[in-house]
């Protein structure tokens, strides 16, 4: 593994592919027969540069990128670290209350949209925030309650009232000389802020990640290299550009390894497995959500995965027996990343070349050049080997701060500069950790602690068990009790005494779930994450409905 730190920013990175491999495929939408070498890339890249600085962006200015992962969605990320621009990435999931929220608190200048999801409709949302979109002049808008807000830009050919597209933006540039793109790329250094990524807010209102060119480009280079990654990979990526997982362990992996990006737009099990098949995809990541979608699909087995040699099961906590099946069925040696969006994201990742237990067991050893620690939450003190503290770290890939907001930073960010993540883990004798679950998700049962990643792994092994989540349901007695949720396999039936049976005399009697739910599906965020804190209100919804006295 290499070990040296790039000060390339974004922009030079494209532009290095683009010199080296100008033939070379860089993005592929194999469902749309779509496909952009890295020069025509580089190209499009400028000329849209060009446009945004017709527009009044600049170095430093917010750009908000709402869209799910469209052809253009990286031309524009680019376009901005290329002139020093911030791209704002915005959850597609968001509503009306989030999208005002984060258009307020990031001081966004111009926001980047498509049509919408199956729903929201974007367009119709930005109106109700912009009302005077529809009678002001495109790149002349004045709100009121948006001050900062200058353009919109619809990311496509349609035409929308007070709002410009692509094909505009692009024709303004053609105005624009090429010596005043020269000028504004002069200006950008890989420390500045390139990407900002608002915090799911579970915990409170979002916070505006801040990320540099050299967090996030490092952290993708050094993702790559525990995988092997080469120019010859084709990455299959589905999981959404808008967050860490895809704009940096996927996007950042390709742009520092010059290799192809084969796209889906938004995630479809089929279309994932099509893709694979017809471009010859390498590697494929996913949240453990999207490989069940993919290994449960009807068509699974019409499909030659056979060019898969490797990936990342990441997002959530990955459950061993999945990680068996992928690498059975999908002919890959999977790895594990674990991290967050403050951490850009990777601070710990299994290689290849770890053994299978390790893969499946443990996220891998600290990256280099970043020093990870677990340490005990009461005391400060480090963990030795064995002991459960909260996963902290310090290095290239730690966030800049969260934008306007000194005093979260600090919160997060202590004295001696390591981040604390709000994980629990342990660190083994060989250096590699595992992730025991979330200090605040931990069920405190009459003073019992129970951490659910350990009652989760326990009940995958019981037949007909397609995924399991474990969370806290509220109980006037002890505090909190054990509640596991099931999604079932496919033609397979439990009654909840089963699980209750299946666990006696395996596990503490504390732990075993007093409450068994077996539901369709769990509440997520937009990248795929299981929302816990939605589980806890759930099983209080459930127990009402089915008539179960919460005690």
């Amino acid at each position: 593994m290499k070990q040296e730190l790039s000060n390339r920013t974004l922009g030079e990175w494209v532009e290095y592919w683009a010199e080296q491999t100008p033939d070379k495929d860089y993005i592929v939408y194999a469902d749309r027969g779509l496909r952009f070498t890295w020069k025509q890339f580089n190209e499009r890249v400028d000329h849209l540069a060009k446009g945004m600085l017709a527009i009044g962006i600049e170095k430093g200015t917010h750009v908000g990128l709402w869209a799910t992962n469209v052809p253009d969605w990286l031309t524009f990320l680019y376009a901005c670290a290329r002139i020093g621009a911030v791209c704002v990435t915005v959850n597609t999931n968001y509503k009306q209350n989030e999208l005002e929220y984060l258009c307020q608190n990031s001081d966004m200048h111009t926001l980047c949209i498509i049509d919408g999801t199956w729903d929201c409709d974007y367009v119709e949302m930005t109106y109700k925030m912009l009302p005077e979109l529809k009678t002001c002049q495109r790149g002349k808008l004045q709100s009121e309650r948006f001050p900062k807000m200058k353009n919109v830009i619809y990311i496509g050919q349609e035409k929308h009232r007070g709002m410009y597209n692509t094909a505009e933006i692009l024709l303004l540039g053609s105005s624009v000389s090429d010596q005043k793109l020269i000028e504004a790329k002069k200006q950008v250094t890989c420390h500045d802020v390139v990407n900002m990524q608002y915090t799911s807010g579970t915990t409170g209102f979002p916070k505006g990640v801040m990320l540099t060119h050299y967090n996030i480009s490092n952290d993708g280079f050094f993702t790559g290299e525990h995988m092997k990654f080469t120019s010859e990979d084709k990455l299959c990526v589905c999981v959404p550009l808008f967050h860490c997982f895809g704009v940096v362990l996927a996007t950042m992996n390709c742009l520092t390894h010059g290799c192809t990006q084969v796209m889906v737009e938004k995630f479809d099990p089929l279309v994932v497995l099509a893709s694979v098949h017809q471009e010859r995809c390498t590697a494929l990541y996913g949240v453990p959500t999207m490989f069940i979608a993919e290994l449960n699909h009807p068509m699974f087995d019409m499909f030659d995965l056979t060019c898969l040699r490797t990936g990342i099961m990441a997002g959530a906590l990955c459950p061993v027996e999945l990680m068996r099946q992928v690498s059975d069925k999908m002919h890959m040696t999977i790895t594990s990343v674990y991290g967050l969006t403050e951490t850009s994201p990777g601070m710990t990742q299994t290689t290849i070349e770890d053994s299978f237990e390790k893969r499946c067991t443990t996220v891998g050893r600290d990256y280099p050049f970043v020093e990870v620690q677990v340490i005990d939450p009461e005391t400060g003190e480090i963990c030795p080997p064995g002991v459960q503290g909260e996963m902290c770290c310090r290095g290239f890939n730690v966030m800049k701060g969260y934008y306007n907001n000194p005093q979260a930073t600090a919160e997060i960010i202590d004295k001696n500069g390591f981040l604390h993540s709000g994980d629990l883990g342990v660190k083994d004798e060989d250096g590699y950790y595992r992730i025991t679950g979330r200090i605040k998700d931990m069920i405190i049962r009459g003073g019992e602690n129970i951490y659910p990643r350990e009652i989760e792994e326990f009940l995958y092994h019981l037949e007909g068990v397609s995924d399991v989540q474990v969370a806290a349901v509220p109980s006037k007695k002890y505090g909190e009790e054990v509640g596991a949720f099931i999604i079932l396999k496919e033609g397979a039936t439990l009654e909840a005494e089963d699980v209750k049976d299946f666990c006696k005399g395996k596990i503490a009697r504390y732990k075993i779930p007093k409450y068994v739910f077996f539901v369709d599906s769990f509440p997520l965020t937009g990248s795929g994450k299981i929302q816990k804190y939605k589980l806890k209100e759930l099983s209080l919804k459930l127990c009402e409905e089915q008539g179960i006295e919460v005690i």
